[in-house]
């Protein structure tokens, strides 16, 4: 997508989610050391408005920042928000901007170093405050030197733009920790990340998280979480389910080992029909004495340590893994009991059944009468040398 289509993107498909600063603290508590002395990158943001740059600029001198730097896009409905006063931002309604902070101090003698100060240093130092000349894209020549400069990004990039944000960050080689879907560790961009221990799950997975929008909140089920959260969603907070922090900084809980107690059986963990694993439905299910492959739900990746696990395989699609055998001409049967093409099957794992499933979808070939598609599954392995 060029770059002059990004605000466009964020309009379209709904990319303006504002994480909430206890999300943020919840996560980022785990990781003060990796912060000291270094340059952080905030670069899907909104200054001053972002919870982002608020977390980093309250905690600057607690964390040991080297420098803070924050960015926002053309078009952006939240910046110039809290600052639209400051003669600069009048001046440049709505253009995107750029603050770089090196230091608090408590500029004004109140005791403590707090947004405050921040806020008196964006109004009494102008070299703090750029406009930038662009806009402000996270592709664009102005944001990819700052980039450059900095050693760890941390934000929430748009959904709809995963895949090429994370290829950027592996593209120059930086430290980070993002939001994003449940779902991208399935995307044929991202899994081999995941699979070569490049990135993996930070603490906070699946969660279902309270975000300020400017969508309006016409769900009932939604508003009820909301509520139960303390917002309110006739103020833009809507409940986004299966959100995950991603991140390729070394975390304790990464090395924490999975207690295994379950004991392998035929019954309980049938083979797939076209590749040479193990299914097994729920990750606390793991056999502790099966040495094969094992397909295991996408929510292996809370649990997994790199040095019990071996990532082998992940079976959605012929991107990830090749399955061992094509079925002929198979269709897939719905549950109002219709059949369409079932090409599909020959592109995920599949079980064989020994009856015909009721009440679920499944799949049938010329050469197979009944098979079930589980949804996607990470294919793994034991390591020999765990102890």
């Amino acid at each position: 997508m060029p770059r002059a289509d990004f605000s466009e993107a964020q309009r379209n498909k709904k990319d303006e989610f504002y994480t909430q600063l206890s999300d943020i603290e919840e996560e980022l508590r785990h990781y003060k050391t990796h912060f000291k002395d270094k340059t952080v990158f905030c670069n899907c943001d909104d200054p001053f408005e972002s919870n982002f740059f608020k977390y980093f600029a309250m905690n600057f001198n607690h964390l040991g920042l080297k420098k803070l730097i924050c960015t926002c896009y053309a078009g952006s409905p939240i910046a110039h928000t809290e600052l639209k006063d400051l003669p600069l931002l009048k001046q440049n309604e709505k253009m995107p901007y750029m603050i770089e902070i090196t230091e608090v101090k408590d500029y004004n003698d109140d005791g403590a170093e707090d947004l405050a100060d921040i806020e008196y240093l964006l109004r009494n130092n102008e070299n703090t405050l750029t406009i930038l000349d662009g806009d402000g894209d996270f592709r664009s020549e102005e944001s990819i030197g700052f980039l450059e400069e900095a050693d760890i990004v941390v934000t929430n990039p748009p959904f709809s733009l995963f895949r090429e944000y994370v290829a950027q960050l592996m593209k120059y080689n930086k430290q980070f920790v993002i939001l994003g879907n449940m779902n991208a560790i399935t995307y044929k961009e991202f899994f081999p990340l995941i699979k070569d221990n490049k990135v993996w799950a930070g603490y906070g997975f699946n969660k279902s998280m309270v975000y300020r929008t400017p969508y309006p909140n016409l769900l009932e089920a939604n508003r009820k979480f909301v509520i139960s959260k303390g917002r309110d969603p006739d103020e833009g907070y809507v409940k986004v389910p299966a959100i995950c922090w991603f991140t390729n900084m070394d975390i304790d809980r990464r090395h924490d080992e999975l207690v295994l107690y379950k004991k392998y059986n035929e019954k309980d963990y049938p083979a797939y029909d076209n590749y040479n694993a193990i299914n097994i439905n729920n990750v606390n299910d793991i056999p502790q004495d099966y040495e094969g492959v094992m397909g295991v739900p996408i929510t292996f990746l809370n649990k997994y340590n790199p040095d019990q696990f071996e990532i082998i395989a992940l079976g959605n699609s012929r991107d990830n893994f090749t399955p061992n055998k094509d079925y002929v001409n198979p269709m897939k049967h719905l549950k109002d009991g219709s059949t369409i093409n079932g090409g599909a099957i020959n592109c995920v794992l599949a079980i064989r059944p020994s009856e015909q499933p009721i009440n679920q979808i499944y799949y049938s070939a010329d050469d197979v009468p009944y098979l079930i598609a589980p949804y996607a599954r990470i294919l793994i392995k034991r390591r020999k040398n765990e102890n």
